[in-house]
């Protein structure tokens, strides 16, 4: 065994991006496409090979063969789906805001999650944000830390839409218990420019400590972009840190890598790459090899 089987429900925009994002991996094999009822998505999976179901996780935990689960619906459906996964031994990576396991930055705590059977990928504004608040705050602690994701409306499906005040309330807490600081906020703007627009993302930390010199804080945040971008090729500083007292000031853009959706949904590329490198570096740890990345 080579790969590990991994199934994803939810055939959406999100869940047919994160399809061919798994099929180009050195070390996940599809295992399955799962919705609840026929769809372009279902039907786009079975033309490529995939195995695929309309019966939801009940399908999904049958596969004895299928160690990892996407999970790309619904807060609402992955309450009622985690228990399910879990019965059958399957590690569920949840790309809802339902949060039924702890908050997972790939970049910054997933080597503390490895034997974890649910891990929760935040929200897209948390994988971009996160991370600078954490590099931050081991410089030079971090007493707020305050961010603004600007998305393009276009990339903006019902999903999000309907999860605006769990998108707030989950990046917030996040960005406090991943990102270590001790008060956070979190706000989203849906941009309907036209042409759309990329992701960018404001970051506005308040240190603990602002004696610390400038160039450990922007040493500090270039290394840690560096980690994203081994996942995120499209992550790069927009505006690079501006340092005024124990302000720290900075803007990141993220651009998509347009495996399904086009390259302004950085949004979505990103908190999919992020659930690859995830469940990528868990199944290298299952293989007994490294990690792909």
């Amino acid at each position: 065994m080579d790969r590990i089987k991994v199934a994803i429900i939810g055939p959406g925009n999100i869940g047919t991006d994160l399809m061919y994002k798994v099929l180009r991996s050195q070390y996940l094999e599809m295992g399955m496409m799962a919705g609840i009822m026929e769809s372009e998505g279902i039907r786009r999976a079975a033309s490529l090979g995939v195995k695929t179901s309309i019966e939801g996780a009940q399908a999904v935990a049958r596969e004895k063969d299928v160690k990892i689960v996407f999970e790309a619906t619904s807060a609402a459906a992955h309450q009622k789906n985690a228990p399910i996964l879990k019965e059958a031994g399957q590690i569920a990576i949840d790309l809802t805001p339902a949060a039924v396991g702890p908050y997972c930055v790939p970049c910054v705590n997933l080597d503390r999650l490895f034997d974890v059977p649910n891990v929760n990928m935040v929200t897209c504004g948390g994988q971009a944000t996160i991370p600078v608040v954490h590099a931050v705050e081991r410089a030079a602690g971090a007493v707020y830390a305050e961010i603004v994701a600007c998305i393009s409306s276009k990339s903006a499906g019902p999903g999000t839409r309907a999860n605006i005040d769990e998108f707030t309330e989950t990046t917030a807490s996040a960005i406090e218990k991943v990102g270590g600081a001790e008060k956070g906020k979190a706000i989203i703007v849906l941009n309907p420019a036209e042409p759309p627009l990329m992701m960018t993302n404001t970051i506005i930390v308040r240190t603990r400590d602002k004696n610390v010199p400038a160039e450990k804080i922007t040493e500090s945040i270039d290394r840690i972009v560096a980690e994203i971008q081994k996942y995120v090729p499209g992550y790069r500083l927009r505006v690079p840190p501006l340092i005024d007292g124990d302000k720290v000031t900075t803007i990141v853009e993220v651009q998509g890598q347009g495996d399904f959706l086009p390259p302004y949904s950085g949004n979505l590329d990103i908190i999919n790459s992020a659930a690859v490198a995830t469940a990528e570096k868990i199944a290298a740890k299952m293989l007994g090899k490294e990690g792909s990345r």
